[in-house]
């Protein structure tokens, strides 16, 4: 979408206020994306949960590289 650069630096705030210094992904971390993701594209956030074929995936990666913890969401 034309949307892109601001969700990307939306999802980026919502991963610095929300997930950095964290060990594991919450539920209510979740929501945080994807209500980033909603404000710029609401019809990209009903689509996510689509029959669950486009669930939202969050990553969690430690300053090291390696992945910390990863959560799928499916409505």
């Amino acid at each position: 979408t034309h949307n892109n650069e601001g969700m990307n630096r939306a999802v980026k705030d919502v991963a610095v206020k929300h997930l950095s210094g964290k060990e594991q992904i919450t539920e209510g971390m979740l929501n945080h994306v994807e209500v980033a993701i909603r404000a710029y594209d609401p019809c990209l956030s009903c689509a996510t949960h689509a029959l669950g074929q486009m669930p939202l995936q969050v990553e969690l990666f430690g300053a090291d590289g390696k992945l910390v913890d990863s959560k799928t969401q499916c409505v």
